[in-house]
Protein backbone atom coordinates (compact mmCIF):
# COMPACT_ATOMS: atom_id res chain seq x y z
CA UNK A 1 0.00 0.00 0.00
CA UNK A 2 1.43 3.44 -0.49
CA UNK A 3 2.83 5.83 1.74
CA UNK A 4 0.35 8.49 1.25
CA UNK A 5 -2.83 5.85 1.41
CA UNK A 6 -1.02 3.94 4.63
CA UNK A 7 -0.19 6.87 6.39
CA UNK A 8 -4.04 8.14 7.00
CA UNK A 9 -5.06 4.88 7.90
CA UNK A 10 -2.77 4.56 10.64
CA UNK A 11 -3.22 8.24 11.48
CA UNK A 12 -7.10 7.58 12.27
CA UNK A 13 -6.67 4.46 14.17
CA UNK A 14 -4.52 6.12 16.55
CA UNK A 15 -7.19 8.76 17.21
CA UNK A 16 -10.09 5.99 17.21
CA UNK A 17 -8.03 4.06 19.49
CA UNK A 18 -7.65 6.80 21.93
CA UNK A 19 -10.79 8.09 21.61
CA UNK A 20 -12.74 4.39 22.24
CA UNK A 21 -10.02 2.83 24.17
CA UNK A 22 -8.91 4.96 27.07
CA UNK A 23 -12.77 6.24 27.02
CA UNK A 24 -13.90 2.43 27.52
CA UNK A 25 -11.33 1.92 30.37
CA UNK A 26 -13.35 2.91 32.74
CA UNK A 27 -16.25 1.01 32.44
CA UNK A 28 -13.78 -2.02 32.48
CA UNK A 29 -12.61 -0.84 36.10
CA UNK A 30 -16.25 -1.23 36.69
CA UNK A 31 -16.38 -4.69 35.35
CA UNK A 32 -13.13 -5.85 37.27
CA UNK A 33 -13.85 -4.37 40.65
CA UNK A 34 -16.68 -6.54 40.82
CA UNK A 35 -14.40 -9.24 41.26
CA UNK A 36 -11.11 -8.35 41.91
CA UNK A 37 -10.14 -5.97 44.81
CA UNK A 38 -9.25 -2.46 43.38
CA UNK A 39 -5.99 -2.02 44.52
CA UNK A 40 -4.60 -5.68 43.81
CA UNK A 41 -5.98 -5.34 40.19
CA UNK A 42 -4.68 -2.36 39.11
CA UNK A 43 -1.14 -3.30 40.43
CA UNK A 44 -1.25 -6.65 38.47
CA UNK A 45 -2.37 -4.74 35.35
CA UNK A 46 0.58 -2.31 35.36
CA UNK A 47 2.72 -5.02 36.46
CA UNK A 48 2.19 -7.04 33.54
CA UNK A 49 1.71 -4.54 30.66
CA UNK A 50 5.22 -2.87 32.12
CA UNK A 51 6.76 -6.01 32.05
CA UNK A 52 5.42 -7.01 28.27
CA UNK A 53 6.61 -3.66 27.06
CA UNK A 54 9.78 -3.23 29.09
CA UNK A 55 11.08 -7.40 27.23
CA UNK A 56 9.50 -6.15 24.21
CA UNK A 57 12.07 -2.55 24.04
CA UNK A 58 14.73 -4.51 25.64
CA UNK A 59 14.53 -7.11 22.34
CA UNK A 60 14.50 -4.05 20.05
CA UNK A 61 17.52 -3.18 21.76
CA UNK A 62 16.39 0.20 23.71
CA UNK A 63 19.26 1.03 26.90
CA UNK A 64 18.14 0.08 30.23
CA UNK A 65 17.32 2.92 32.33
CA UNK A 66 20.01 4.50 34.48
CA UNK A 67 19.29 4.55 38.64
CA UNK A 68 18.43 8.22 38.38
CA UNK A 69 15.80 7.16 35.61
CA UNK A 70 14.46 4.20 37.67
CA UNK A 71 14.44 6.87 41.07
CA UNK A 72 12.41 9.37 38.52
CA UNK A 73 10.19 6.86 36.57
CA UNK A 74 8.90 5.66 40.10
CA UNK A 75 8.41 8.75 41.10
CA UNK A 76 5.90 9.65 38.22
CA UNK A 77 4.51 6.18 38.20
CA UNK A 78 3.56 6.15 42.06
CA UNK A 79 2.07 10.04 41.17
CA UNK A 80 0.40 8.74 37.77
CA UNK A 81 -0.92 5.43 38.18
CA UNK A 82 -0.40 4.19 41.56
CA UNK A 83 -2.28 7.69 42.73
CA UNK A 84 -3.92 8.29 39.60
CA UNK A 85 -5.28 5.63 38.10
CA UNK A 86 -5.08 3.51 41.55
CA UNK A 87 -7.45 6.29 42.88
CA UNK A 88 -9.97 6.27 39.94
CA UNK A 89 -10.41 2.12 40.68
CA UNK A 90 -10.85 2.54 44.24
CA UNK A 91 -13.60 5.40 43.43
CA UNK A 92 -14.97 3.27 41.19
CA UNK A 93 -15.09 0.01 43.74
CA UNK A 94 -16.46 2.65 46.30
CA UNK A 95 -19.55 3.41 43.88
CA UNK A 96 -18.18 5.92 41.53
CA UNK A 97 -20.18 5.94 38.48
CA UNK A 98 -17.56 5.29 35.38
CA UNK A 99 -18.94 7.87 33.37
CA UNK A 100 -18.89 10.01 36.57
CA UNK A 101 -14.98 8.76 37.04
CA UNK A 102 -14.18 9.76 33.45
CA UNK A 103 -15.95 12.91 34.18
CA UNK A 104 -13.86 14.12 36.88
CA UNK A 105 -10.60 13.13 35.17
CA UNK A 106 -11.25 15.56 32.55
CA UNK A 107 -10.58 18.06 35.15
CA UNK A 108 -6.79 17.30 34.52
CA UNK A 109 -5.96 19.74 31.98
CA UNK A 110 -7.40 22.03 34.57
CA UNK A 111 -4.77 20.93 37.26
CA UNK A 112 -1.99 21.07 34.74
CA UNK A 113 -2.16 24.90 34.48
CA UNK A 114 -2.38 25.27 38.20
CA UNK A 115 0.46 23.08 38.74
CA UNK A 116 2.57 24.71 36.46
CA UNK A 117 2.18 27.84 37.99
CA UNK A 118 4.92 26.16 40.79
CA UNK A 119 7.23 25.31 38.09
CA UNK A 120 7.20 29.12 36.38
CA UNK A 121 4.52 28.51 33.85
CA UNK A 122 2.19 31.54 32.81
CA UNK A 123 -1.74 30.96 32.29
CA UNK A 124 -3.51 33.24 29.42
CA UNK A 125 -7.01 34.95 30.16
CA UNK A 126 -8.54 32.37 28.24
CA UNK A 127 -6.94 29.29 29.80
CA UNK A 128 -7.04 31.28 33.29
CA UNK A 129 -10.95 31.65 32.22
CA UNK A 130 -11.35 27.82 31.56
CA UNK A 131 -9.50 27.04 34.78
CA UNK A 132 -12.77 29.14 36.69
CA UNK A 133 -15.15 27.29 34.30
CA UNK A 134 -13.79 23.89 35.11
CA UNK A 135 -14.02 25.21 39.06
CA UNK A 136 -17.44 25.41 38.39
CA UNK A 137 -18.31 22.08 36.44
CA UNK A 138 -16.37 20.28 39.54
CA UNK A 139 -18.90 22.16 41.74
CA UNK A 140 -22.01 21.16 39.70
CA UNK A 141 -20.51 17.51 39.23
CA UNK A 142 -20.25 17.36 43.10
CA UNK A 143 -24.37 18.42 43.55
CA UNK A 144 -25.13 15.31 41.42
CA UNK A 145 -26.43 12.38 42.96
CA UNK A 146 -23.53 10.33 42.55
CA UNK A 147 -21.08 11.92 44.20
CA UNK A 148 -22.74 12.99 47.18
CA UNK A 149 -23.60 9.26 47.39
CA UNK A 150 -20.15 8.44 47.73
CA UNK A 151 -17.74 10.88 49.47
CA UNK A 152 -15.27 9.00 49.58
CA UNK A 153 -15.32 7.96 45.85
CA UNK A 154 -15.68 12.00 45.26
CA UNK A 155 -12.38 12.49 47.58
CA UNK A 156 -10.66 9.65 45.51
CA UNK A 157 -11.63 10.80 42.11
CA UNK A 158 -10.59 14.53 42.63
CA UNK A 159 -7.35 13.22 44.55
CA UNK A 160 -6.30 10.67 41.10
CA UNK A 161 -7.21 14.02 38.42
CA UNK A 162 -4.45 16.61 40.92
CA UNK A 163 -1.89 13.59 41.56
CA UNK A 164 -1.90 13.20 38.01
CA UNK A 165 -1.83 16.11 36.73
CA UNK A 166 1.54 17.17 39.35
CA UNK A 167 3.05 14.19 38.22
CA UNK A 168 2.28 14.97 34.63
CA UNK A 169 3.89 18.58 35.19
CA UNK A 170 6.80 17.48 37.42
CA UNK A 171 8.05 14.61 34.78
CA UNK A 172 9.47 17.29 32.27
CA UNK A 173 11.85 18.51 34.77
CA UNK A 174 12.99 14.76 35.71
CA UNK A 175 15.59 12.16 34.22
CA UNK A 176 13.41 9.60 32.71
CA UNK A 177 14.06 7.17 30.24
CA UNK A 178 13.93 7.69 26.56
CA UNK A 179 10.27 6.83 24.84
CA UNK A 180 8.11 3.78 25.39
CA UNK A 181 10.64 2.83 27.82
CA UNK A 182 9.48 5.63 30.17
CA UNK A 183 6.49 4.31 29.87
CA UNK A 184 7.26 0.74 30.67
CA UNK A 185 9.35 1.72 33.75
CA UNK A 186 6.61 3.80 35.25
CA UNK A 187 4.60 1.14 34.76
CA UNK A 188 6.18 -1.47 37.02
CA UNK A 189 6.98 1.07 40.16
CA UNK A 190 3.41 2.39 39.71
CA UNK A 191 2.38 -1.76 39.74
CA UNK A 192 4.28 -2.48 42.37
CA UNK A 193 3.63 0.56 44.72
CA UNK A 194 -0.12 -0.76 44.03
CA UNK A 195 0.83 -4.55 44.52
CA UNK A 196 2.14 -2.88 48.21
CA UNK A 197 -0.43 -0.85 48.83
CA UNK A 198 -2.78 -3.84 48.10
CA UNK A 199 -1.12 -5.62 50.58
CA UNK A 200 -0.82 -3.54 53.76
CA UNK A 201 -4.26 -2.37 53.22
CA UNK A 202 -5.51 -5.93 53.96
CA UNK A 203 -6.96 -6.55 50.31
CA UNK A 204 -7.33 -10.41 49.67
CA UNK A 205 -8.88 -12.46 46.99
CA UNK A 206 -12.13 -14.32 48.56
CA UNK A 207 -12.90 -16.61 45.28
CA UNK A 208 -11.22 -16.51 42.06
CA UNK A 209 -12.36 -13.60 39.70
CA UNK A 210 -15.34 -14.82 37.20
CA UNK A 211 -14.91 -14.31 33.20
CA UNK A 212 -15.90 -11.52 33.21
CA UNK A 213 -13.11 -9.88 35.46
CA UNK A 214 -10.14 -11.68 34.20
CA UNK A 215 -11.50 -10.76 30.53
CA UNK A 216 -11.42 -6.83 32.14
CA UNK A 217 -7.99 -7.67 33.44
CA UNK A 218 -7.00 -8.19 30.06
CA UNK A 219 -8.48 -5.75 28.21
CA UNK A 220 -6.56 -3.27 30.42
CA UNK A 221 -3.70 -4.50 30.06
CA UNK A 222 -3.43 -5.24 26.02
CA UNK A 223 -5.92 -2.15 24.92
CA UNK A 224 -5.67 0.42 28.01
CA UNK A 225 -2.10 -0.09 28.65
CA UNK A 226 -0.28 -0.86 25.95
CA UNK A 227 -1.98 -0.25 22.15
CA UNK A 228 -3.67 3.31 23.34
CA UNK A 229 -0.23 4.81 24.82
CA UNK A 230 1.62 3.65 22.30
CA UNK A 231 -0.86 5.14 20.28
CA UNK A 232 -0.64 8.08 21.83
CA UNK A 233 3.09 8.25 21.50
CA UNK A 234 2.57 8.27 17.40
CA UNK A 235 0.00 10.97 18.00
CA UNK A 236 2.48 13.25 19.56
CA UNK A 237 4.54 12.90 16.87
CA UNK A 238 2.53 13.44 13.61
CA UNK A 239 -0.12 15.55 15.12
CA UNK A 240 -0.30 18.78 16.87
CA UNK A 241 -0.29 18.52 20.91
CA UNK A 242 -3.74 20.02 21.20
CA UNK A 243 -4.93 17.35 18.93
CA UNK A 244 -3.48 14.72 20.66
CA UNK A 245 -4.40 15.26 23.74
CA UNK A 246 -7.96 16.04 22.97
CA UNK A 247 -8.95 13.17 24.32
CA UNK A 248 -9.47 15.10 27.41
CA UNK A 249 -12.84 16.16 26.24
CA UNK A 250 -14.16 13.66 24.31
CA UNK A 251 -13.31 10.56 26.96
CA UNK A 252 -16.20 11.68 29.15
CA UNK A 253 -18.76 11.15 26.24
CA UNK A 254 -17.35 7.90 25.80
CA UNK A 255 -17.49 6.32 28.80
CA UNK A 256 -21.12 7.84 30.12
CA UNK A 257 -22.33 6.46 26.83
CA UNK A 258 -20.73 2.91 27.39
CA UNK A 259 -22.01 3.26 31.40
CA UNK A 260 -25.16 3.90 30.53
CA UNK A 261 -26.00 1.22 27.41
CA UNK A 262 -23.68 -1.55 29.13
CA UNK A 263 -23.69 -1.15 33.05
CA UNK A 264 -27.28 0.32 33.71
CA UNK A 265 -25.55 3.57 35.14
CA UNK A 266 -27.66 6.49 35.17
CA UNK A 267 -26.48 10.13 34.98
CA UNK A 268 -28.50 12.81 36.82
CA UNK A 269 -29.19 16.95 35.47
CA UNK A 270 -26.32 18.42 37.20
CA UNK A 271 -24.02 15.42 36.67
CA UNK A 272 -25.13 16.34 32.64
CA UNK A 273 -24.83 20.16 32.96
CA UNK A 274 -21.10 19.21 34.68
CA UNK A 275 -20.38 17.07 31.56
CA UNK A 276 -20.64 20.50 29.51
CA UNK A 277 -19.35 22.94 32.05
CA UNK A 278 -16.07 21.03 32.02
CA UNK A 279 -15.50 20.01 28.52
CA UNK A 280 -16.26 23.62 27.40
CA UNK A 281 -13.11 24.62 30.44
CA UNK A 282 -11.20 21.92 28.54
CA UNK A 283 -11.74 23.49 25.22
CA UNK A 284 -10.84 27.09 26.11
CA UNK A 285 -7.57 25.81 27.61
CA UNK A 286 -7.01 23.91 24.37
CA UNK A 287 -7.61 26.98 22.17
CA UNK A 288 -4.26 28.99 22.46
CA UNK A 289 -2.12 25.39 21.69
CA UNK A 290 -4.14 24.88 18.64
CA UNK A 291 -3.47 28.76 17.70
CA UNK A 292 -0.01 29.06 19.05
CA UNK A 293 0.82 25.29 16.14
CA UNK A 294 -0.47 26.74 13.39
CA UNK A 295 1.28 29.86 13.67
CA UNK A 296 4.60 28.27 14.30
CA UNK A 297 3.92 26.32 11.31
Amino acid sequence: MPASRRFPLLLIGAFLALYLVWGSTYLFIRIGVESWPPMLMAGVRFIIAGSLLYGFLRWRGAPAPTWPQWRSAAAIGFLLLSCGNGGVTLAEHAGVASGVAALAVATVPLFTLVFGLLFGHRNSRLEWAGIFLGLAGIGLLNLGSNLQASPMGAALILFAAAAWSFGSVWSKTLPLPKGAMASAAEMLAGGAALLIGSAVSGERMTQMPTAAGWGALAYLVFFGSILAFSSYLYLLKHVRPAAATSYAYVNPAVAVLLGIVFAGESIGAEECMAMAVIIGAVVLIGLPQWRKAPAAA
